[in-house]
């Protein structure tokens, strides 16, 4: 069983005000989500701890998380993942598609149940991120009625800001999008 603070986090969480905020709105589009598609409990919940714990490790130092996971070479923005669920899973967490969700959340992984497609929306789609607002909005909207169509609009977003910006595209992407087709 996780331990948690009264915030929701892990008791090992090191988060900052404004990463604290993220995770806030985060968890409350897909609680909103969960209800308007009608969850069973279990699957709420499972959602609900995917949006408070993903980025748990989010302000943690860089070799704090490179202990944690012992990657030694992937870029810093990746590893708190996969450090979060290795402490999730030391502590006790067994919902493998919660810990997938959160492992690979910045990057996708084509493998993903409902959890994980809707962590990863949530994070790109939350109502804090000041670029293309309006739209993001919108395409938050329509989540509940068309889940799927959403999931992959996403995929193509980030995907496409990635090559834009001359960004890497990393292996699990790509795997997301081609099992998208």
């Amino acid at each position: 069983m996780v331990r948690t603070q009264s915030s929701g986090l892990p008791i090992w969480a090191q988060v900052g005000e404004r990463r604290l905020a993220h995770i806030a709105r985060v968890t409350s589009l897909l609680r909103a989500w969960g209800a308007a598609m009608r969850l069973t409990p279990d699957e709420a919940n499972t959602w609900i701890d995917a949006g408070s714990w993903h980025d748990a490790l989010r302000d943690a130092p860089i070799d704090e998380l490179r202990e944690i996971t012992g990657d030694r070479s992937s870029p810093e923005g990746l590893l708190h993942g996969p450090a979060v669920a290795i402490k999730l899973e030391a502590d006790g967490e067994r919902r493998q598609n919660l810990l997938d969700a959160i492992r690979y959340h910045t990057v996708g992984h084509a493998r993903w149940d409902r959890t994980g497609r809707a962590l990863y929306m949530a994070d790109y789609l939350e109502p804090g991120r000041k670029f293309l607002a309006e739209d993001r909005g919108f395409v938050a909207s329509q989540v509940p009625n068309n889940f799927d169509g959403v999931f992959r609009q996403v995929v193509r977003f980030r995907l496409e800001w990635s090559v834009r910006e001359g960004n890497h595209i990393f292996p699990e992407t790509v795997e997301l999008w081609n099992s998208l087709r």
